[in-house]
């Protein structure tokens, strides 16, 4: 025992599981496997699609990507990574769950945190949006919103995101994405000092700690629709000594008043939902906001243009076998435009450059990713 908690004390939050010797080496093996499927596998099935694309177009085909992808099936090489980049996803999960389900116990003891600094508001009436309940996102059993009265879903989410992102979004704290919110934030408005800031989405509240760092006399708000997320989240919070408001509500359409925060911000949230959702996300994101008031919303850096006809079989290919309900309509939509329909001004789109911390970081945002973990796509607007 106590050598677990001397393992504890050396992450970077109590909350996180921590693995055996075996554990870990069963999750390292599935990262790396990840990686081989991701670094190896898939840029040799885009060799092949780039030798078969000239014939497509050649054809004059009225579904290219369908023909791409009914040519590519042809190959072993291409069914071998479709079936192994859906199944390193599934072991990455498995893995994660018996790390998890051993230190339950422990982990539901450290939950319950003594004088609290934030707040945890539950519904037990709430009902999730169907495009959340109706697949597991992100192939992680239960999904987004399970609840079985724990915070076990939120300690799977944690630790497996650690081992999803490879490492390369903040390690173990994997919150390089809220930082890089509020990098944007100060990049755009660098003297604004917000009296309250709401991130829609929360989940674990990877990305909502980052505001209570980079604004510590701000009142900091996250909803999420998980009860497990969220109870877990509350806790991760309280151990980093962060004290935030956490509550089960829609991103859609919250309780909050009429322009009742200064920040409204969310984080890779709307390729989980659906194109409707998304756009009242928007909405309710204006809504929020007290005039002057500035909202960001931050997503995967691999925006594309329709046209690239792998690039549009890949998002597709995301979609069904990594369960991303948006991830096509995410990638190809005109922020722009869906943020001058929501009714906000001084809008931007473009690519933050990567932060570690939201106040010291450098500001740079421009037309041009740096790529994938390096810069993150952003759309803001003022009320």
């Amino acid at each position: 025992m106590s050598g677990i908690a001397e393992s504890r004390a050396a992450l970077a939050h109590p909350m996180i599981a921590v693995p055996t010797h075996d554990e870990l080496v069963e999750q390292l093996f599935v990262r790396d496997l990840k990686l081989f499927v991701g670094q190896t596998l898939e840029p040799a099935q885009q060799k092949i699609a780039a030798q078969i694309a000239p014939a497509i177009a050649a054809s004059g085909s009225n579904s290219p990507v369908d023909d791409l992808r009914l040519r590519m099936q042809s190959f072993e090489s291409f069914t071998t990574w479709l079936s192994l980049k859906r199944e390193s996803q599934r072991q990455l999960w498995a893995a994660v769950e018996d790390c998890v389900e051993r230190q339950a116990d422990q982990l539901e003891a450290l939950a319950a945190v003594d004088a609290p600094k934030g707040t945890l508001t539950l519904d037990p009436d709430f009902v999730a949006p169907d495009y959340i309940t109706r697949g597991d996102i992100h192939l992680m059993p239960g999904g987004n919103a399970h609840d079985d009265g724990s915070v076990l879903q939120g300690a799977v989410m944690d630790r497996g995101g650690a081992v999803y992102m490879l490492g390369r979004n903040g390690g173990m704290l994997n919150d390089l994405r809220g930082h890089t919110a509020m990098a944007h934030l100060l990049t755009v408005a660098p003297d604004i000092n917000p009296g309250r800031i709401l991130d829609m989405g929360c989940g674990i509240g990877t990305s909502t700690v980052p505001a209570a760092a980079c604004f510590p006399e701000a009142e900091v708000h996250g909803i999420d629709v998980g009860a497990s997320m969220l109870r877990y989240a509350h806790a991760r919070a309280e151990h980093l000594g962060a004290a935030i408001h956490f509550s089960q509500q829609s991103a859609e359409r919250t309780t909050f008043p009429d322009a009742s925060f200064d920040v409204v911000y969310s984080c890779v949230v709307l390729h989980e939902t659906s194109p409707e959702a998304a756009i009242n996300i928007l909405a309710e994101s204006r809504r929020l906001l007290r005039p002057g008031g500035i909202a960001i919303h931050l997503e995967v850096p691999l925006l594309h243009t329709l046209g690239d006809i792998w690039q549009e079989l890949s998002s597709e290919l995301e979609a069904q076998f990594n369960n991303e309900p948006n991830w096509r309509g995410a990638l190809t939509a005109d922020y722009g435009q869906l943020m001058r329909a929501a009714g906000f001004t001084e809008i931007r789109t473009g690519y933050q450059a990567t932060a570690f911390n939201g106040r010291s970081a450098l500001r740079k945002f421009g037309d041009t990713s740096d790529g994938v973990f390096r810069s993150w796509f952003v759309t803001s607007g003022r009320a």
